[in-house]
């Protein structure tokens, strides 16, 4: 009943978009739905998510290929991708009655936004290749429509078409990957799969097709190029979802085919993954410190939380390999926990940034200001989401970057010697990215919502309403409960893991609820519950200091105004001021970031400027190349429509005699 409940939610989510009109209340309609069905999924992946692994419900339907039907399956890996899909979606979507009233054209948006969640949950149930492609290009194209919705916009429209070219390319590599997974019989089943035995060549290439195909989805590092562009283009509730979900989605892709359809993926691969994993990690936060565009800026970060996560399957995948299956069960569990807390908290971020650009018209940071007095629902959530993100406990972003460190120390102890000098190099990254996590948001949420407000707009910004604040509340009281209650997540993931590693690991065992001790009892321990009790318990202790000894008299005092007494907003700090150590220590060579002042003579009343300039050596170097390629060859094989006769018969006749050397090289052999 459990896989048919979830198809008929399904079913219903691929039918809402028929009911989207010209009249709001009908979007809002298609929205509430949306959120009652994202509920159904969610309540379905909870119920069946720590259930004795082999058990999941089946359901196989006569549709899809001829030969083999279409097969529905429900494990506790898609369980938990379920509960992770359906908690933000149906966040998103409640915050959808309120929000389309603000877009631009929703008709372009509410009929594709069902379809969206329809795709993605499909991805999870299906067993086997078929239903799997047919799904992913499903999500992929609704999508690609949604980025595409404000297409007035050059940049939007230039952001969809680098988007559908690259879920292109990455369709293309889970297709050929599964291929191979199937082998010459054809098995396309996913249960097929599991029993066929692949060879060196064919295993290493399903591993290299999955990381490219799944990886650019995810936006793995040079593969991201389309993240920061669709992104922002995106209405800010299916930002949240690309970012915060359809990577997951994606990440659930590779974890499928690596652990569980692979399964036996050498260790060679974890070094690799990891040393992706944390050159995405940093160059995804020094590209988002730098941005001014608060939406670009959230769009990055995800770029380095996914290299975050990729660093835990890769030392998962190395510990595997060597044999170390309860190290494997670590790691594996704190990139699960990752992708748990980065769904929670980018989706949260994402609707705050809704919300500012609701609010006042405006993403850039130099157009903001003030925000928490006027906005201070707005504020307080995203200053939780920023604290999660930024790694800060007793949040539950610190948690899983802490498990993932403690998978770390560990590495070293593998008899490779790629693992003893890898892991102190990913570890430095992993350290440098969460150092530049806490400045960039430092930097995003105190020019955003601290100061004086920097334009008309942001200072006479208003508060939202509730259908818009009350789930981002419940995100950001999500982002203190996981962070505070970790133990009773990490133990939900020991019974996912158990199935792809044959370890059931829990890591409370050595000293029990509610600390985490994953490598000792001694060593590595960690209690978000007892930290949040100790903190709460000292700032009662000084509220009751502060009011049993201090004075009751009023004192009055100007309150500190960094040496500037008038009340200008060009006195403050910039995004680019605040940015400008971190541009000069790290991006002069790697972006290219050159900074060019104009200082008027004495005299002269023009202003003073300031030009920044960067590049992003990536899309320079390796995207304009393969462009500057492709027309090449383009302009060459253009000219073949224009030969003589005599020359096309040659051409067939030089055709004909390869083949037959073809085919008579294949008979010798």
């Amino acid at each position: 009943m459990l896989i048919a409940s979830a198809l008929s939610a399904l079913l219903a989510l691929a039918l809402l978009g028929v009911l989207a009109g010209g009249e709001m209340w009908r979007h809002r309609v298609v929205y509430f739905c949306c959120g009652l069905a994202s509920l159904v999924l969610l309540a379905g992946g909870l119920k069946h998510l720590g259930t004795t692994p082999g058990t999941g419900p089946e359901v196989v339907l006569p549709i899809g290929l001829p030969w083999m039907q279409a097969h529905f399956r429900l494990d506790n890996l898609s369980a938990l991708f379920m509960v992770v899909v359906n908690l933000s979606t149906a966040a998103a979507s409640f915050y959808g009655i309120g929000y389309c009233s603000h877009l631009p054209e929703p008709r372009r948006v509410t009929p594709f936004f069902p379809l969206f969640l329809f795709g993605m949950n499909a991805v999870l149930i299906a067993d086997d290749a078929f239903m799997f492609l047919v799904s992913w290009e499903f999500m992929s194209l609704a999508s690609w429509l949604l980025v595409l919705a404000d297409h007035k916009k050059p940049e939007n429209r230039s952001a969809a078409m680098i988007y559908l070219m690259m879920a292109t390319f990455g369709t293309f590599c889970l297709l050929t990957c599964f291929g191979l997974l199937a082998g010459a019989e054809g098995g396309y089943s996913f249960p097929a799969m599991r029993k066929a035995t692949l060879d060196s060549t064919a295993g290493f290439l399903v591993v290299a097709l999955a990381l490219l195909g799944a990886g650019s989805k995810a936006g793995l590092v040079p593969l991201h190029a389309w993240l920061p562009l669709a992104h922002p283009a995106a209405p800010s509730h299916v930002s949240a979802l690309m970012s915060g979900v359809m990577t997951k989605v994606a990440l659930y892709g590779l974890i499928r085919i690596l652990f569980d359809l692979h399964g036996q993926v050498p260790w060679g691969w974890g070094p690799a993954i990891m040393v992706i994993g944390g050159v995405t990690a940093v160059l995804g936060v020094l590209y988002a410190v730098l941005q001014d565009d608060l939406k670009t800026l959230l769009a990055y970060s995800t770029v380095e939380n996914i290299g975050v996560v990729m660093i835990g399957l890769g030392l998962a995948i190395a510990f595997k390999g060597s044999g170390e299956n309860m190290l494997a069960a670590l790691a594996l569990v704190a990139g699960l926990y990752h992708i748990v807390n980065h769904s929670i908290f980018k989706t949260l971020l994402f609707l705050s940034a809704g919300a500012v650009i609701t609010a006042t018209g405006h993403r850039d940071l130099g157009r903001l200001g003030g925000l928490l007095k006027r906005m201070p629902w707005t504020g307080a959530a995203t200053l939780v989401g920023a604290a999660a993100i930024a790694a800060l406990p007793p949040l539950n972003g610190f948690v899983s970057e802490w498990l993932i460190f403690q998978s770390l120390f560990k590495g070293p102890s593998l008899p490779h010697w790629a693992m003893k000098f890898g892991v102190p190099v990913v570890g430095a990254m992993l350290a440098l990215a969460a150092a530049l996590a806490a400045a960039c948001f430092v930097r995003a949420f105190g020019i955003a919502f601290l100061g004086r407000p920097r334009s008309r707009e942001a200072a006479e910004a208003h508060q939202l309403p509730y259908s818009m604040r009350l789930p981002m509340a419940a995100l950001a009281a999500l982002c203190i409960v996981l962070g505070a209650m970790p133990v009773t997540v990490t133990d939900a993931l020991s019974g996912v893991v158990f199935p792809l590693t044959g370890v059931h690991f829990a890591v409370s065992s050595d000293l029990g609820w509610p600390w985490l001790s994953p490598v000792s009892s001694t060593r590595g321990s960690y209690s978000g519950t007892v930290l949040v009790m100790v903190g709460l318990g000292l700032f009662a202790v000084t509220i009751l200091l502060v009011h049993g000894f201090g004075t009751t008299r009023v004192r009055r005092a100007d309150a500190w105004d960094c040496g500037h007494p008038e009340d200008i907003p060009e006195s403050q700090y910039t995004g680019q001021s605040f940015a400008q150590p971190l541009r000069r220590v790290f991006c002069s060579s790697l972006f290219g970031a050159r900074e060019t002042v104009r200082m008027p003579e004495p005299g002269d009343m023009a202003p003073a400027s300031l030009k920044v300039r960067l590049i992003d050596p990536i899309w320079v170097y390796l995207y304009l190349g393969i462009g500057r390629v492709v027309d090449f060859i383009a302009d060459r094989v253009n000219r073949m429509q224009f030969l003589t006769v005599r020359r096309y018969l040659l051409m067939m006749f030089a055709t004909l005699v390869f083949m037959l050397l073809v085919v008579a090289v294949r008979q010798q052999k």
